[in-house]
């Protein structure tokens, strides 16, 4: 059974681990081992997600299947820094999904939306108006899941994979 719960700074070494597995399956066709190596290594280390438990704006969320995470969301409470997010979401307080994955062996068996039941849970008792989230524009299979979970296309924005600028589809779901 798959539960979904705030991680704490104990949790990092194996967040990190599970993003290891997962960010590459969500990297579009051509990019390169060696950027997406540069982002794990920058972006989804031990020592990242270190730092993200111990942040304010951003909350981890882990899926534990026994005693095993198999998935996490990052969410990030503050407003868009970039300029194309920006001007795309239009309502305010708004909470970013950041990052959610899942292993691979556990797709489609409703781990990604009790993660995202619990993302929408924590922002409407923060009262947010909306979530959004970057999703590059090659993953399908990632739009389609969004789009089932209420979540609409508003506009673009470009994302650093190492040396590589990918582009991706800003989406939001009013709440």
């Amino acid at each position: 059974m798959v539960t979904v719960e705030r991680a704490d700074t104990q949790d990092a070494a194996e967040l990190s681990a599970v993003a290891a597995v997962t960010f590459p399956l969500a990297c579009p066709p051509g990019s390169t081992a060696e950027d997406i190596a540069a982002f794990v290594a920058d972006v989804l280390s031990p020592e990242s997600f270190s730092r993200y438990l111990t942040d304010p704006t951003r909350t981890v969320l882990k899926a534990v299947d026994g005693d095993r995470i198999i998935g996490y969301s990052l969410l990030h409470a503050a407003e868009p820094a970039d300029p194309d997010v920006a001007a795309a979401v239009t309502v305010r307080p708004v909470l970013e999904l950041s990052k959610m994955y899942v292993l691979p062996g556990h797709h489609g068996n409703g781990v990604s939306a009790a993660l995202m039941a619990a993302t929408v849970e924590i922002a409407r008792g923060d009262g947010v108006a909306a979530v959004w989230l970057g999703v590059n524009q090659e993953n399908l299979r990632a739009q389609r899941f969004y789009g089932k979970q209420g979540f609409e296309v508003v506009g673009v924005k470009t994302f650093l994979v190492g040396t590589q600028l990918h582009s991706d589809f800003v989406m939001q779901r009013d709440l």
